[in-house]
This record gives C-alpha cells, structure tokens and sequence, in this order.
C-alpha cells in the first residue's frame, strides 16, 4: 500500500481499537506501525490484535509491523488509609519500607534498592511532577522527605527520581515474561522503557538475540546524558516525551528532541516522537491548532516517525486521530519551501564503505537523472535503513526475500517496504524482480527509470556493492 508521504505513523492499540474493523480502518487511516503496549492489557488481547494486524497482510499484500512495549521498571508508592492525602508546602512526609496503609506524615515504597542512592538533595516527583520532595535524610528503611509545593499524593502514584543513575535492572519480572510472550508472538520490534544507559540495550539485545530490533525509549535524564552510546547500540529510539518532560524542565524538552532527531540522522537509526501529539483527540473529534503545529515541527525536524498513544488506544475517534495525522504530515511534506531534509555535512563519515557509496551514489542520481523510485534488494534490511538516512528526494522500496526483514522496515522514513517470495540469483533476476514487484504494487509504472542497489553474492546479507539503473516496461517482460 502506497502512502502518500514518508514519514510514518505509529498508533497504539488499546480498549478503542482492540477489534479487527477497527485495526483495518486504522491502518486504511494511515497507520505504518501498530504498537502493543505491555503496561495495559492482557497477553491473550494483544495476541488476538496482533492476529488481526497480521491478517491484513495477505488481505492488502503489505508486510505490517507490530512494536511491543515492555512497561519497564515503573516506581510507586503504596496505598493510603484515605485513598488520597493532601500535604502541604514545607511539611516533612516519610517515605519507608513499612507495609502498613500510609497517612499524612508517611506512606510505603517498597523500592529497598534505591534507599542508599537516594542522598540529601534528591528530589522525588510523584504523580507526574504535581507533588516534589525533597529528601532531607536518608536511612537504609526510610527516607525523611520535605513537600516542596501544595498538593494531593493518593493510592499508587508513580515516582520519578530525575538525576540519579538507579541501580534498578531495565527489565522487571513482568517485562522478562512479556518480552517472552512477545517474541513467540513474533512481533517485528522491543521497546525498552526507562533506558538510562547504552548497557541496558546491550543486555536486552542478549535477550533477544536477533528474533526483534530494539527501540530505546529515551524518557530519563541518564539517558539524554547518554545519547550517543545509546543510539550506537539501539536499533531505533523512542523520544517519550511523557516522563521525561516530568523529570527535566519542560521548556528544554523541544530542544533534545531536535538534538536527538540530529543524532539519530547522524548515526543512520530510526527515530520516532511520542506522547501527547494530538492528545485533545481523546475527546474531541479536532486537534488544538498547538498539537497540529507540534506533529508538523517533528516532521520538519525529520522524524522517522510520530507516534499515538492514548488518542488511539483509549479516545473516541481513534481512526479520526490516524488519519488527521496523516493529514498533517502530507501538507507538511508538500511544504517544498521549507521541508528539506537533504543531509549536508551529516554525509561526511570519517569511514566510508561500500554501502555508504552505493547509497550515495543511488541519491545523486535520484536527485539529478530523474528516477522515480530507488530499490533496495536486501536480505537483512541494512542497506534500506542506510538509504532512509539519506532521506532521497523520490521513494525507497525496501525489496526483501525475507519476510521480518520487509515488516521490520515499515517504520522507516520513506521506505515501502515489500517482500517477494523470490530471491535473485544473478543481477538479470535481481532486476526483473524488483521491476515486477515495484510495478505490480502500483508505486511506479511504464517509462519510470528507477535505481536498484544489492549486495553481490545474492541471497546472503552483506555489504552493498552493486547499482543499477532500469526502466520500467509497460509488458511483463521487464528489463
């Protein structure tokens, strides 16, 4: 299925969405990447989505992508005597490892781990920032806090710590059989939330072993400290603009955003922008004129991709909320006076292989000779992900023999990304296989010149070293 833009969307599937009318006109809306999200629901409900999501494929002959999102380790405090307390600027309030229903003056948080990290100074934020503490004494059983502003704590609220490395592992008990469930279920991508270091990729990568791509959320400061090693390691990253907004000044969030969407270009992974984009579409069938300029400057920023959480997982008009995101993106997009997304001096690699060149050279002659379409024939998805970096001016058809490789490559900027059945043996294959494919899906038809870049020898993943240049043939002899 062809779209009208590249830039991709990601929508949430949850209550609103979880019936397989409801997905279909989602993805017909424009949805690119359907995310589960392991905080909410059952394994038996994302599996009977993901059945629908993967019944698209044969219905609409387009590889579909799932992400499944592992909760993480989310910290809370425990229940109240009243449900809900109100404290009160300058007041000190406990924070222990005692079970008993909490009060005014203390309340349980059964986090032992972090009791000795947690020195003087360290702030806490509960409840998405609306009540702050400040710790004033640490004990191995207590932490000895002071309310720093007027506001209501109840029964169960998160706590961020921003600042502080937590000794605390990535994946909780709940995530390690989550992450089991969703690799059986085979989906396409593992997003890992609360990422503070490059080392909890690194573990989680063991973890899967190559069955997944593994998207970083970056939603701590830890890990906007650690950007770069992050996005080294990370197959994709996740900008969750949710917790991090709590746990950094909110007036700096755009501007890592646009750092990050920098770094991930430079890098060549995939990026996409999440939490609150059309958050008014929970209840209301419109976007404030704000939510719409915030998905269109992701968009000029250059985001792979922009993501929906609550407005299709919970809200009212979860195909409306899809398809008035791909509207903005398809005007942004047409916005030739400002939406330029050549790469420039992020081209300059200190190292420069084979695909590197070949990439190159299939953008220069896009941008110069006309081509309608630039083919990627790759078994592992590599050389697509290398030209989405280039962002070429015409669109990317990811061609792979591999099925996980083609769903994988469906959250990439730019790339329609097909599977054929066939492999090439030789380059006269190679060409005839990708011209059929291409032209068969209607993405470019008779007289279109289009680039075909691979790898020699055929049918093994590796470096890219082969370019060539076809015309599309309005018989089935295509050459």
């Amino acid at each position: 299925m062809k779209r009208n833009r590249k830039a991709k969307i990601l929508a949430t599937i949850g209550p609103a969405s979880s019936t397989s009318e409801v997905i279909e006109n989602i993805f017909n809306a424009g949805c690119d990447v359907f995310r589960l999200n392991f905080s909410h629901g059952s394994i038996e409900t994302h599996r009977k989505n993901l059945d629908s999501i993967r019944g698209l494929e044969k219905k609409y002959n387009h590889a579909t992508c799932i992400l499944a999102d592992l909760q993480g380790p989310k910290l809370r405090v425990g229940e109240f005597e009243k449900t809900e307390e109100n404290l009160k600027k300058g007041q000190k309030f406990i924070l222990d490892l005692n079970s008993e229903l909490g009060n005014s003056q203390r309340i349980n948080f059964p986090h032992p781990d972090l009791y000795e990290n947690l020195t003087p100074n360290s702030t806490l934020l509960i409840n998405d920032g609306r009540i702050r503490l400040q710790v004033i004494k640490q004990k191995s059983d207590q932490l000895i806090t002071e309310v720093l502003n007027d506001g209501i704590i109840s029964n169960n609220k998160g706590v961020n710590i921003p600042d502080v490395i937590l000794p605390i592992d990535s994946l909780t008990n709940k995530d390690r059989s989550d992450l089991q469930k969703a690799l059986e279920m085979n989906v396409d991508w593992i997003a890992l939330s609360f990422v503070q270091k490059a080392e909890d990729i690194i573990k989680l990568k063991k973890i899967v072993d190559g069955k997944a791509l593994i998207m970083a959320k970056i939603e701590k400061p830890s890990a906007v400290k650690n950007i770069d090693e992050i996005i080294e390691v990370a197959d994709g990253i996740m900008i969750a603009r949710g917790d991090l907004g709590v746990e950094m000044p909110t007036e700096k969030v755009p501007i890592i955003q646009k750092n990050i969407i920098k770094r991930c270009r430079h890098y060549g992974k995939p990026v996409v922008v999440a939490t609150q984009m059309l958050e008014s579409m929970i209840t209301n069938l419109v976007p404030t004129r704000a939510e719409a300029s915030d998905v269109a400057n992701a968009i000029y920023d250059g985001t792979d991709a922009v993501m929906l959480s609550g407005e299709s997982a919970v809200g009212d008009y979860p195909v409306e909320s899809v398809a008035t995101m791909n509207k903005i993106i398809e005007n942004v997009e047409k916005d030739k006076n400002n939406f330029n997304l050549e790469v420039e001096s992020l081209n300059n690699l200190k190292k420069i292989d084979n695909t590197d060149a070949i990439t190159n050279a299939a953008y220069s002659i896009a941008n110069n000779a006309g081509a309608k379409a630039i083919i990627t024939f790759s078994v592992s998805g590599k050389t697509t992900m290398r030209m989405a970096r280039e962002r070429a001016p015409v669109q990317i058809i990811g061609l792979s023999p591999n099925l996980k490789t083609s769903r994988r490559l469906q959250l990439l900027w730019g790339v329609n990304s097909c599977h054929s059945s066939q492999d090439a043996a030789n380059t006269t294959e190679m060409v005839n296989i990708a011209c059929s494919v291409a032209k068969n899906k209607n993405l470019v038809k008779a007289d279109d010149s289009v680039i075909i870049t691979a790898g020699v020898p055929f049918g093994n993943a590796g470096s890219t070293n082969l370019l060539r240049i076809a015309k599309i043939i309005a018989n089935e002899d295509l050459n």
